[in-house]
């Protein structure tokens, strides 16, 4: 089992819609992830128009590659630099801590993530 920023097994992130670099509902990373799908985040609207802007639409679904579409509220594991990224432009959206894995620190600092722990 993968560990969580916490130091604790990592927690599913979500079964509906199935998250996860493999749709198996955990943000764990690993050799295959080159995008580090590690950091478990609550989708806000403000952070779904910002990556949209960024050329990478979360909102459309494509049920081609298990992917229905994300609303305001649903959990999904995003890339640990796209989470940065959203960070530093202030549309960070709120992250679930027991179910980011512990890679995504290799790029986002702990105090960061915690900063923005879903309440």
């Amino acid at each position: 089992m993968r560990s969580n920023v916490l130091g604790e097994d990592l927690a599913s992130c979500s079964e509906n819609p199935r998250t996860g670099f493999r749709r198996d509902g955990f943000c764990s990373g690993g050799p295959n992830d080159l995008g580090s799908h590690t950091v478990c985040a609550v989708m806000t609207e403000a952070f779904l128009r910002y990556t949209l802007e960024r050329g990478n639409d979360l909102i459309t679904p494509h049920p081609e590659w298990d992917f229905p579409g994300l609303r305001p509220g649903d959990r999904w594991c995003l890339c640990a630099a796209r989470w940065e990224e959203a960070r530093q432009a202030g549309v960070a959206p709120p992250v679930i801590l027991a179910a980011c894995d512990k890679l995504c620190l290799e790029v986002i600092h702990r105090e960061d993530l915690f900063a923005h722990a879903f309440q």
